[in-house]
């Protein structure tokens, strides 16, 4: 099935996020860029084959880990590989969804950031951090002041949009929550003019089906990556991850 419209900025969407929409929320060098300390701690080559490891160490503290996707070159010297993995991009394929009038959720700030990292902690949707939630709009349900389900956007490349950090409270699965998140938020992005996206493990089968069916179609499999940089050897401190 051919997408539409284009797919191919998806290729380099973390780098253009860190390039373009999402710039202000980026340090780095035009090699080397990253989200800065209290996002999501996720980086972005300028050429993925020719990484630009220098600059990278300055803008990380040692055993801070780093997600990065694209790069698959062999890890370098005082560097260290801690997840070697894949991912599927999916990109929305249908249509508007219809309204949802009757779903309570609401739309989480900044005074839902401790709950939301605890969540994303927990139940692992992907890196987030205390001011991963300014990327975009999030979404969730609460209950007697407790998150219990939250869906937001993160990445943004040409017309693409992720839809992304999509978890709920075990004990609240099978309620449909996500999923009701999940199409208010894409709802959103059509009527922006915007094509949704959002990445799935490649172990993951079950959720890339629970996708599909929604209205995504695979697009690629990506490199997922996770690295650190090596302690100093007479450095007993140990830098926490945003």
């Amino acid at each position: 099935m051919a997408l539409v419209p284009d797919p191919r900025p998806l290729d380099t969407c973390v780098w253009q996020s860190l390039t373009g929409a999402h710039r202000a929320f980026s340090v780095g060098t035009d090699t080397v860029r990253r989200y800065a300390p209290g996002f999501s701690p996720i980086i972005g080559f300028a050429n993925p084959e020719e990484p630009d490891w220098e600059a990278l160490a300055t803008l990380c503290a040692p055993g801070e880990h780093l997600y990065t996707g694209a790069w698959a070159g062999p890890v370098p010297p005082g560097w260290t590989l801690d997840l070697d993995s894949a991912a599927w991009q999916m990109v929305w394929q249908g249509g508007l969804p219809e309204p949802d009038p009757e779903a309570p959720f609401v739309p989480l700030t900044a005074s839902h950031a401790p709950q939301m990292v605890d969540l994303a902690a927990r139940l692992r949707p992907g890196p987030f951090g205390l001011r991963t939630l300014e990327l975009g709009d999030y979404l969730g349900y609460l209950e007697q002041g407790q998150l219990i389900a939250m869906a937001g956007e993160r990445f943004q490349a040409g017309p693409f949009r992720e839809v992304s950090g999509v978890c709920t409270e075990p004990s609240h699965q099978g309620r449909g929550l996500a999923r009701r998140l999940m199409l208010a938020l894409i709802r959103r992005q059509c009527q922006r003019g915007q094509v949704p996206f959002l990445h799935v493990m490649r172990d993951n089968a079950r959720a890339r089906q629970i996708y599909e069916r929604m209205g995504f179609v695979a697009y690629r499999e990506m490199i997922v990556r996770v690295i650190s940089r090596a302690q100093p050897i007479h450095d007993s401190t140990s830098p926490s991850t945003p």
